[in-house]
């Protein structure tokens, strides 16, 4: 099998129906069965998982896994790409964002990377409609602390389209530790030094409704968690056990999912 899509799924139901009705058709079209979908629903409370069900009649390539624990969007990816089939495995946000020809691009352009991400700052990227300026400043406020803090030169780490090749995605994703806010900076970080090249393409992408993210406090856990993050690949690791007993619960530290 050439692609699988790994789409976390987190009380998704208004959204995930829209998102799959445009992804399903496009790749089967362009695939056939060569390619799966997986929803990695985790502790959701409403009816995301029969959402997700009862579009799977009309698409075998559609799979559903459920995790009652709400195990966070890394979990969920990590989760999701354990049964992954493909060649090529990668995820995408389920509030259809990012269209399914957007996606397509990074499968077209990964060439001999082992991990091809998707970016809304890069130019030829198209935004619609613009972001509001408290969440551009907050974006590019915590990508200047990424490239600061982990000397990443990548404008979009928080992007919800990446592809790795199957080998980069064994080598890289079960390993790492962080679930949330510091999950894509972990695994681009992890990649980085496990020297596969990395590759960043414009995208299209579009800002969709119903996001229950609040701009404030999110900003505040997320740069808590790459401030941990960095504390765990310094030598003064040891102050992540005295860390996570004082912030643990603000920056919601979630459990390995194996």
């Amino acid at each position: 099998m050439k692609l699988s899509i790994v789409v976390p799924a987190y009380n998704e139901e208004g959204r995930i129906g829209r998102m799959l009705a445009a992804y399903l058709p496009y790749f089967a079209e362009r695939y056939g069965t060569d390619f799966e979908i997986v929803v990695a629903v985790n502790g959701s409370k409403d009816r995301t998982e029969e959402v997700v069900r009862a579009l799977q009649p009309g698409f075998p390539q559609l799979r559903v896994i459920v995790e009652p624990r709400p195990i966070g969007k890394g979990g969920a990816i990590m989760a999701g790409g354990a049964i992954a089939q493909g060649t090529l495995v990668g995820f995408v946000d389920a509030d259809g964002a990012t269209p399914p020809a957007a996606f397509d691009d990074l499968v077209n352009n990964i060439g001999d990377a082992g991990l091809i991400i998707a970016s809304r700052r890069l130019p030829g990227a198209v935004v619609r409609p613009r972001q509001p300026w408290r969440r551009r400043f907050a974006s590019r406020v915590f990508n200047f602390l990424v490239r600061f803090l982990f000397k990443l030169r990548i404008t979009d780490t928080q992007c919800g389209a990446k592809l790795m090749t199957a080998e980069a995605w064994r080598a890289i994703v079960p390993h790492i530790g962080l679930t949330k806010w510091a999950f894509d900076v972990d695994m681009l970080f992890k990649t980085r030094r496990a020297h596969f090249a990395i590759r960043e393409i414009p995208t299209t992408w579009s800002d969709v409704g119903g996001s229950k993210l609040r701009i404030g406090p999110v900003s505040f856990q997320m740069f808590l968690a790459i401030a941990r993050l960095r504390l765990l690949y310094s030598p003064l690791k040891w102050i992540v056990a005295l860390y996570d007993r004082v912030l643990g619960r603000v920056i919601e530290l979630e459990p390995r999912t194996r």
